[in-house]
Order: structure tokens, then C-alpha cells, then sequence
């Protein structure tokens, strides 16, 4: 396997029948990566020809989901482009065209079979422990007698010719050649009765007209595979480079992983849907470097890639088939590198409507201050909030408990947070070089360790017990605030101290 050094024109050809999936972003990602590796084309276009699964939406959040990830395409239904319609909805006369083409050629004809033949011909096979396939039965009609069963408005669908004798060999690039008995392989529709073509003509159409030279696709197609490499030699069309890629299988690695899993991983705060990973806070940095490495690697050390870099090193003989186990610890470890990566300005937009999604009023200013403090402490955008959301309230409500310090008596808590006042109020200010110098005097005054004092101080100031680095925060509110909070929590500690008497 070499990678191509001339321009390869790809597609990202999905269907709008749900939302968008890991395997359909990995699946973009490669392409992608390899079109703006070789100087090619990354073309987007919507299969959209099975109306019945059909759902209305789920083309604009694919879009939106792949704009997110930064997989700009160069042709597609929004941005258009020399080949289109990009949806195939809208391409329904260019398949007619071809479908009479196969006719015409020998290599396809009208079936008018009912679904309740085609049903018990099924049965019947199963019974002969036979493959389910059509059994031949139009076939044998002339085609002058089937054109004018056609003409007088008889229900039928196209079907394929496939050679009753042989065996079809495809080379797929991972995976090397593979060949199929003839016989084993189905008379497939073409063509619907609603005159809608199904995926077998339309896709290899379609990748003829826009000169698609590298198919990228799931490897749910492989068993399609000799069918469509028959339909295109129907023609006499070039073949594209096939590329089947790895299955996703689920974290325990038993099973493939299938969207009906979902509501269990949001459970979890995991999803395999890409616009829910943008809503749990997930980067798209960080979500591509992981998704790149689910079939995919450069070398056995190389784990932290930027979308450039990918486009540096990616080639297709790097390519794994090998099924790939979802592992949702590490999106967290390649999230956590990319927030940490980020600059301050930056990582500082992105968790600005976060924090606001969690009724916070954000000052943006103070928010770039408070960045550098919490940044090692983000794994996922949504953590910022939990973390930090007491600099942007006026007040705090730590749970009393916690206010009082590992070996102190609430009564003792209180005297503790009494002397804190009146050290922090008799300073001019609360910057870190200010506030800590008399505080850790006071720690060696009380006899006490710097865990219990300033224990104390860091629920009062941030109702957390854990927090950013307690000074540097100390000095990001204003000093009227720190003092209230502590005085409150005087308060608490000396009513806590006489309810238990």
C-alpha cells in the first residue's frame, strides 16, 4: 500500500437518517485528511434517496456537527461545486438515465414480482437452507414485453443482471483481494417502484460523475462490495480505490457499538453522537485527535495531534482494519491535553456560554483571569463551572459541615474563622503577595497546620473543599465579598456550635 501522490478527489456521502456518529465523523476525518494531504478535493454529498428513514433535520446538524469539527469541504450542497446536485433527492432523472443504460446493455431489467411472492420465494429458500435470494423469476421475460408491461403503467422496480456463473474479485485496500461466488451474490434493486434509485446505482453513479477517485467507507459495505464492483464494470467505468474501515466496537470491546446505546452512555456524560459531545463539552481538538487514532496511527509514541499535524502525517497505509474498541477514558486524556493547550483568550470563549448555560453572568475579563487558575483542572468544558462558578456569584452557601476542620470542634472552626477576619480585613488589600504572608503567621499563632486554617477560609470564600489555588483566587473577587463570606461563615460555624450544645 502507497499513499497517492497525485490529487484524489473523495466523498463524504451520508444519509440524513439520524444524527451524526463517531464513525461518520472518523469517516469524514479520513477524508479529509487525505484530500488536503494529496492537493485533492474533500466533497460532502447527501444520500438522501430513502425516504422512508428520512429525518427532518438531521442533514442540518450534519452539517453543523462537521463545520464544529473543522472539516471544511470544498463541494457540497451549500457551498455547490462543478458536479452537482450534491443530494441525490435531487439527481433522481441522472439515475433513470443509467438505469435504462443497464437495461439497454443487458445488465439490468424490470421485476414486476409482488411483495408477497417475493416473501414466500424467501420462506422457501430458508426452508432449502438456501441465501434468501431473488430467485430469477422476471429474468426470463422479453424485454420487449417487460418495456410494454412498463409503458402501461405496471409496478415494477429495476434490478441488477447479476452473472449467473463465476465469482467477481475486488481488492479492497486494506484487506487485499476478496472474491465471491456469482451465485452468492443478488439480482439487487437498482431502482424502487416510487422511481427513487437505491445506494447500489446511485453511489457508483454518482462517484463516476464527480470522479471520485478513493471510496472511504464503513466496513457494513464490504459485503456489498463484488455487487457494486460489478455495476461499475457493467458500464466499463474505472474502478475507485476501495478503503473498508474498521468496525467501532463497544468500550467492553464485545459487540459493535450501535446508537441504541446511547442513552446509556449519556448517563455517564459519554455520547457517540458528535453534537452531544459539543454539549457535554468536549473540544473538537480533542475529539478528532481521538477519533484519528480509532484506526489510524503514525508510530507506537506519537498520541497528541493538532488537525494540521494530521494532515502532515496521514496516509492510508497507516490504516487499520482491525476492529477498535470506543474508549471513552481516552477522549478524556486527548480532551484534557487540548484544553491545556489552548491560550488563554481562547480556552476563555469557549467556556464563557458554559458558564452562562449554568446561570452564571460571566465578566469576561475576569474570566481571563480565572482561566490560567482552573486550566489544569478542565478535562471538559462543563468541569470550568463546577469549578469555578463562585467567582462569578455574590454569595456562597458551603454546607457548615464541611467549614469545620479535621481534628477542630465547630466552636474551634469559629474562633478560626473569627481571627481570619480580622487578619484579611486589617490588609489593605487581598493580592496572593498581600493576603498569604499573615495568614500562614496566624496558621503558627494558632498552633494549628495550614491544612486546618486555610481549610476553613477555602470553603468560606469558594463553598468548595476543593478549589483553584486559594490565594490567587483570593485576590480575582473583591475584597468586600471575601470578607462577607468569611464573616458568614463565622456565623455558621457559632450557630453550628450551639445547636450541638
Amino acid at each position: 500500500m502507497t499513499q497517492p501522490l497525485k490529487p484524489v478527489r473523495v466523498r463524504f456521502a451520508p444519509s440524513p437518517t439520524g444524527h451524526t456518529h463517531l464513525g461518520s465523523g472518523r469517516t469524514a476525518l479520513y477524508d479529509y485528511l487525505l484530500a488536503r494531504k494529496t492537493g485533492g478535493q474533500f466533497i460532502l454529498r447527501i444520500e438522501d434517496t430513502d425516504r422512508r428513514r428520512y429525518v427532518e433535520g438531521a442533514e442540518q446538524e450534519l452539517i453543523d456537527s462537521l463545520r464544529w469539527l473543522g472539516l471544511n469541504w470544498d463541494e457540497g450542497p451549500d457551498v455547490g461545486g462543478p458536479y452537482g446536485p450534491y443530494r441525490q433527492s435531487e439527481r433522481k432523472e441522472i439515475y433513470e438515465h443509467y438505469a435504462k443504460q443497464l437495461i439497454e446493455k443487458g445488465h439490468a431489467y424490470y421485476c414486476f414480482c409482488t411483495p408477497q411472492v417475493l416473501e414466500q420465494a424467501r420462506q422457501e429458500a430458508q426452508k432449502r437452507k438456501e441465501l434468501p435470494l431473488y430467485p430469477g423469476t422476471c429474468r426470463q421475460i422479453d424485454p420487449a414485453e417487460a418495456a410494454r408491461r412498463v409503458a402501461a403503467g405496471e409496478k415494477h422496480v429495476i434490478r441488477f443482471k447479476t452473472p449467473e456463473s463465476g465469482s467477481t474479485s475486488v481488492t479492497d485496500l486494506l484487506r487485499g483481494t476478496i472474491t465471491v461466488e456469482n451465485s452468492r451474490i443478488d439480482d439487487a434493486i437498482l431502482v424502487k417502484s416510487d422511481g427513487y434509485a437505491l445506494y447500489h446505482l446511485a453511489a457508483m453513479v454518482d462517484d463516476h460523475l464527480m470522479k471520485i477517485t478513493h471510496v472511504i467507507r464503513g466496513s457494513e459495505w464490504l459485503p456489498s462490495l463484488p455487487l457494486h464492483a460489478l455495476i461499475i464494470r457493467a458500464f466499463g467505468w474505472e474502478e475507485p480505490v476501495w478503503v473498508h474501515l474498521s468496525v467501532f466496537l463497544k468500550p467492553s470491546g464485545k459487540g459493535k457499538m450501535s446508537k441504541r446505546e446511547s442513552a446509556d452512555l449519556l448517563k455517564d456524560g459519554y455520547s457517540i453522537f458528535i453534537k452531544d459531545l459539543e454539549d457535554l463539552g468536549y473540544i473538537p481538538e480533542g475529539v478528532l485527535n481521538w477519533i484519528a487514532l480509532m484506526g489510524w496511527s503514525y508510530d507506537d509514541r506519537t498520541e497528541f495531534f493538532t488537525l494540521p499535524e494530521l494532515v502532515e502525517k496521514f496516509s492510508l497505509d497507516k490504516l487499520n482494519p482491525s476492529p477498535a474498541a470506543i474508549n471513552f477514558t481516552k477522549l478524556d486524556h486527548f480532551n484534557g491535553l487540548h484544553v491545556r493547550a489552548l491560550d488563554t483568550d481562547d480556552l476563555a470563549r469557549r467556556l464563557k456560554p458554559f458558564f452562562e448555560r449554568a446561570g452564571y453572568t460571566v465578566d469576561y475579563d475576569l474570566l481571563r483571569k480565572v482561566v490560567p487558575l482552573i486550566r489544569e483542572r478542565v478535562t471538559v468544558l462543563t468541569d470550568a463551572p463546577e469549578v469555578a462558578g463562585f467567582f462569578f456569584q455574590e454569595t456562597v452557601r458551603p454546607d457548615p459541615q464541611e467549614l469545620v476542620a479535621k481534628g477542630l470542634t465547630p466552636s474551634q472552626s469559629a474562633e478560626v474563622a473569627r481571627r481570619t477576619y480580622e487578619v484579611l480585613s486589617g490588609l489593605p488589600n487581598l493580592c496572593l503577595e498581600t493576603a498569604e504572608p499573615p495568614m500562614r503567621a496566624l496558621v503558627e499563632e494558632m498552633g494549628l497546620s495550614a491544612g486546618q486554617v486555610f481549610g476553613i477560609l477555602r470553603v468560606a470564600v469558594t463553598g468548595q473543599k476543593v478549589s483553584p489555588p486559594l490565594f490567587e483566587s483570593i485576590e480575582l473577587i473583591p475584597r468586600e465579598t471575601v470578607l462577607n463570606r468569611v464573616s458568614e461563615a463565622v456565623k455558621m460555624l457559632e450557630d453550628l456550635a450551639a445547636a450541638q450544645g
